[in-house]
């Protein structure tokens, strides 16, 4: 026995070993080009290894299963579902409990919001973390987390998480000594004790939150100082520059990775390098820090993946994905397609959001990107305005008649929802409200108006469509599956009242989930729609990340049609995104196509696509 295990030590021993040397020389570079440190990337070294030989025997099995398939991410039997475990099942033991309706729902890769330990009344819904390695206390232990990645990866669903890099809580422990005058912590921030530096820093660096929390800069009055706080004053900017920063939070993040966490979700990515006279966005240092995280993965723990949180038009986002060689994250969000697609709903013209996906589209295979309608975060509106311009929309009326059909007040809207970090300056806004509030199902239900449920059931359902067509991996937000509403009881929280987002971040109702079983309901109508198209998805392989995808012009502007192929296969897309019923002039004259839903057989040309409806074709 004792023979086998040496075996089995030494064995592992070398696959770490062959992983850190097809790595090491770049590693070092790197490090050096940042830092010039070589003891501080001697210590990062043999912190590696420590955290290799902790990673339990399964997770290494899974390493190596996924590394001999790099691609299985890609997998058209990806689906997503993100959810804060509180709303959605109390605790984490609560979430293990509910694996049996995840899948149900088809999910195979839940997002867990940020459960890490944050103060209550000063949490930004969980991302002012005050501890990397606490659980908060309400949600569970370690130890719970542990033992639901677990029992996830027993149903091969994966486990994402949030690793919130550019900044703590001011109640961090780094902070708190900070605070003290402690110079050794106060340089893992950016402290300033007149107010020269910080005057020079906002001549370039723009705010995030004009409105709620201005400027980039907070008085500490215990310290004396000045610290840079890019997006709230309870939120302390980490300095890179310092490599004690680079390396204490890269033994948390894989700290957390040894507890079974599959995906890592990088926050506010392109805030993490900070120079004096720019915008401290998007810097060429912070590419360095993703690729070597992305090498210290590959070298630890090669089954987790980097998510990148980048909040800016997919052309612009490539950067973030490296390149062939020299790869960063693994998949990023689709953040300005969600933004367009709405739009479209607004506007029931589809020629801004045929562009944008002509865009992404355009774009290498490799490059996954995360597709969603919503997520936990407000909807900006981010959009291409020199093109619409071009079609006598202007920028500022624009995002005003968005702002106002989502309230519900123009264009004859059926949507409900609300404003968030509303600028009365400059007209900007973002907006929030589950997927079925702004489809019109709130709106319909208050009427009690069963011609009005149906379209907007319609509507919700044709979106969800939409978004499975579109390359990448598809992820619901938790209640969305059932036609969830919003919910305004925020407002009775004081910790929540001032901050509209909560509307969309409602508890799960799991009444309603009783009736997704029901075809008569909405929940089940929605519920079981979706499953339609997810059986649909994972059966039809032209639905695979790698599959040549475009969109077909279809002479109707409130029509949308999408193609894709993969080894031979065809099929098209067509999604109608007003309420009349519409004809797609398109020709594809290379033979017949069976309707998924219908089964029916027809031509692909001259298609009826009915109100707020959709159909998939498959060329026979």
């Amino acid at each position: 026995m004792k023979k086998v295990f040496k075996k089995k030590t030494i064995k592992k021993k070398d696959i770490y070993r062959k992983r850190f040397a097809r790595h090491f020389e770049e590693l070092r570079w790197l490090y050096t080009e940042l830092y010039g440190n070589n003891s501080m990337f001697a210590e990062l070294c043999d912190n590696m290894e420590g955290f290799y030989r902790e990673r339990g025997a399964a997770l290494k099995a899974l390493d190596e299963e996924r590394e001999a398939n790099p691609g299985w991410y890609k997998s058209n039997e990806m689906l997503g579902m993100m959810f804060y475990i509180d709303n959605f099942a109390g605790d984490m033991e609560g979430v293990a409990s509910k694996l049996d309706y995840l899948e149900r729902a088809n999910v195979n890769y839940i997002h867990l919001m940020p459960f890490l330990e944050t103060p209550k009344d000063r949490s930004d819904g969980g991302y002012a973390v005050s501890d990397f390695r606490k659980v908060q206390k309400e949600l569970g232990t370690m130890e719970d987390l542990e033992a639901l990645t677990a029992a996830c990866h027993e149903r091969g669903i994966c486990v994402c998480m949030d690793f919130v890099m550019n900044h703590t809580s001011e109640d961090h422990e780094w902070a708190r000594r900070a605070r003290q005058g402690d110079g050794e912590y106060m340089s893992r921030y950016f402290f300033f004790d007149d107010p020269h530096i910080p005057a020079l820093y906002e001549k370039t660096v723009p705010q995030v939150f004009p409105t709620t929390a201005p400027g980039n800069f907070t008085w500490i009055e215990e310290a004396g100082h000045y610290v840079m706080t890019t997006f709230y004053p309870y939120q302390w900017d980490l300095n890179y520059k310092n490599p004690r920063v680079f390396n204490e939070m890269m033994y948390n993040f894989l700290y957390l990775a040894n507890r079974g966490i599959d995906v890592i979700r990088i926050d506010a990515v392109p805030y993490i390098w900070k120079e004096l006279g720019t915008q401290c966005r998007n810097l060429p240092q912070v590419h360095t820090i993703v690729r070597i995280m992305r090498m210290i993965c590959e070298i630890v723990c090669p089954s987790v993946l980097l998510l990148g949180e980048v909040v800016m038009e997919p052309e612009k986002v490539v950067p973030y994905f490296g390149t062939l060689d020299k790869p960063e994250c693994h998949m990023l969000y689709n953040v300005t397609t969600m933004a367009t697609t709405w739009h479209t709903v607004a506007t029931r013209d589809v020629r801004l959001l045929k562009r944008q996906l002509d865009i992404v589209n355009s774009l290498p295979k490799d490059h996954v990107f995360l597709n969603y309608l919503r997520c936990h975060d407000d909807i900006g509106w981010g959009l291409d305005y020199g093109f619409l311009e071009k079609e006598g929309m202007g920028e500022r009326s624009h995002k005003q008649y968005l702002n106002d059909y989502f309230q519900g007040w123009a264009g004859d809207s059926n949507s409900r929802g609300e404003l968030y970090n509303y600028d009365p300056v400059s007209g900007d806004a973002r907006f929030c409200g589950t997927t079925a509030s702004m489809c019109g199902i709130e709106k319909a239900g208050f009427e009690q108006d069963d011609a009005a449920m149906e379209r907007a059931i319609r509507l919700d359902i044709t979106l969800h469509a939409y978004m499975f067509m579109q390359s990448g991996i598809p992820v619901l937000y938790s209640g969305d599956e059932v036609g969830q509403v919003n919910d305004y009881t925020y407002k009775e929280d004081p910790y929540k009242a001032q901050d509209s987002r909560y509307i969309h971040r409602g508890v799960m109702r799991w009444g309603l989930a009783e009736n997704i079983t029901d075809p008569d309901t909405v929940e089940g109508k929605i519920f079981q729609g979706l499953g339609r198209l997810e059986q649909i998805r994972r059966r039809e392989k032209t639905f695979a990340a790698n599959a040549d995808t475009w969109t077909v012009e279809t002479w109707e502007k409130a029509v949308l049609c999408i193609g894709r192929t993969y080894q031979g296969e065809k099929i098209l897309g067509l999604f109608n995104f007003s309420g009349e019923d519409k004809t797609a002039w398109i020709n594809e004259t290379d033979g017949d196509y069976e309707d998924l839903i219908s089964g029916e057989v027809k031509k692909a040309a001259g298609i009826g696509v009915p109100a707020y409806g959709f159909c998939y074709l498959k060329k026979v």
